[in-house]
């Protein structure tokens, strides 16, 4: 069998066991035609080939690891806009490889300048895309369109106006989709399910309140124009958004891949932590309420934005939202870290306790005690769900649970509409924060009711080449 012919009918069964099991019913149909080894859990033909597009601190440190465990997975390719974390990732992936396997790495790792060359290769089934939030909606959406399975970084999109042109056409290629929200899968925090069991069957009333905590950014960065590094294709990384200066601290580090990049504190690359955060917390909110497809009704919100500097994201702030049965979600900077549900009958804490993302993240472990599970009364937490109550999805791990998925043809526990109308809420607070007062939603329009100002917080103007605006297909 030729090389085409083997990559024709290896991307036919990941393609079968994703829409269903066709595969293993012709199998039982015909025992002594297909081998048996065909169908073991790592045989070649059962192989998923995954491409990573963007080699920072999150892609190395977290989302590259967890794939990377799994034998039936091979991270066949890395694409990057620098060509220094480009040469970086191929390293580094077929360094650990090789010290899996014990010898010389079994992949010759592809490298892509472009991350669209690398979504056109034939030879891969899935990416992951571990970008900047203004490089988030575009790439997922080209990868859906090429059939490619996606796993996402939150927020899902950097408006809401493009978040929802990337779920639509997800859904419409009917690609697996899981967005990077990890509070939700029981590996390593089995707190954030239980929670949100516990307050879905009553176990503390009518729910009343919802108060999350989130830290904000700091002010600061050097706005001084800086020559643009060699290896770094400046026009291509700003994307979609505006044509600005380059100076180091509104990009990423040139020599540590760890440490938290100045674009996470640029509004223009994203919204800061009520999105960086909220999109993890916000979830967690809306998973116990059960408002996982809509969203809030109101909004009305303040903070304090800077004045000097390159960082302009939010730092202190606080944001009120009406949800659906008159359920007050507040969420502030001063709050614990965390999400507390308040009803009738008692109250439930959850948080990682002093877990970061990364040790450079705002609010990350600082030595002081941050309880992961609390309640009102330690009975509440003791309590056990019943086999006729209401039990939520239950994932290992968000990585493994999506590969779990493209492989046996399940929907993922962060499925691209549940991840846009979180990332939505974010951005509805944010809209509030911006404009200092209340506004109300349209959850089923997706627009502000009456309020011009606030719809034109929606979208933002794209700059061509790049965008949602300009994907073709």
């Amino acid at each position: 069998m030729d090389k085409e012919q083997k990559q024709l009918d290896r991307r036919a069964f990941i393609k079968q066991t994703a829409s269903g099991s066709a595969l293993l019913v012709a199998a039982s149909v015909f025992p002594s035609i297909v081998p048996a080894s065909v169908f073991g859990k790592n045989a070649p033909s059962n192989r998923i080939n995954i491409g990573q597009i963007g080699f920072g601190r999150i892609g190395r440190s977290h989302d590259l690891p967890e794939v990377m465990k799994h034998d039936y997975v091979r991270v066949v390719a890395v694409a990057d806009v620098d060509r220094y974390r480009l040469a970086m990732g191929k390293e580094w992936i077929e360094q650990r490889y090789a010290g899996k396997e014990g010898g010389k790495s079994p992949v010759d790792v592809k490298t892509y300048e472009d991350y669209r060359e690398l979504i056109a290769d034939k030879d891969i089934d899935a990416v992951i895309i571990s970008t900047p939030d203004h490089w988030h909606a575009q790439p997922a959406m080209e990868a859906a369109i090429a059939g490619k399975h996606i796993y996402l970084q939150k927020p899902t999109s950097l408006t809401i106006r493009e978040g929802r042109m990337m779920a639509d056409v997800v859904s419409s290629k009917g690609v697996k989709f899981q967005l990077g929200s990890q509070q939700r899968s029981t590996n390593p925090w089995p707190q954030f399910k239980q929670t949100c069991e516990l307050v879905r069957n009553g176990r503390i009333g009518d729910i009343q309140r919802v108060i999350i905590g989130l830290p904000g950014d700091p002010a600061g960065g050097n706005p001084i124009e800086m020559p643009v590094p060699e290896n770094l294709n400046y026009d291509r990384w700003l994307g979609s958004t505006p044509l600005v200066p380059y100076t180091l601290d509104r990009v990423h580090s040139q020599t540590d891949i760890n440490d938290r990049p100045g674009w996470l504190r640029c509004e223009q690359f994203g919204a800061g932590m009520i999105t960086g955060w909220g999109s993890h917390h916000i979830d967690i909110a809306h998973w116990g309420l059960g408002t996982e497809l809509t969203g809030p009704l109101e909004a009305e919100g303040r903070a304090t934005f800077p004045t000097s500097g390159l960082w302009n994201v939010h730092g202190d702030f606080e944001v009120e939202m009406l949800y659906p049965d008159n359920v007050v979600m507040q969420i502030s900077g001063t709050n614990p870290n965390g999400v507390r549900f308040e009803g009738t009958e008692g109250w439930i804490f959850v948080s990682r306790g002093n877990v970061g993302v990364t040790s450079t993240d705002p609010g990350a472990a600082d030595g002081k005690e941050n309880e992961a599970f609390k309640a009102s009364d330690n009975k509440i937490l003791q309590s056990v769900i019943g086999a006729h109550e209401t039990k939520l999805y239950e994932s290992p791990e968000q990585h493994t649970n999506w590969l779990e998925c493209i492989r046996d043809g399940k929907e993922t526990i962060s499925p691209v509409e549940v991840a846009h109308r979180s990332g939505s809420a974010c951005l509805i607070a944010h809209a509030a924060m911006k404009l200092g007062r209340k506004i109300r939603w349209d959850a089923s329009k997706e627009r502000f009711i009456g309020d011009d100002e606030a719809n034109a917080l929606l979208e933002r103007p794209q700059r061509f080449p790049y965008g949602t605006g300009y994907v073709k297909g």
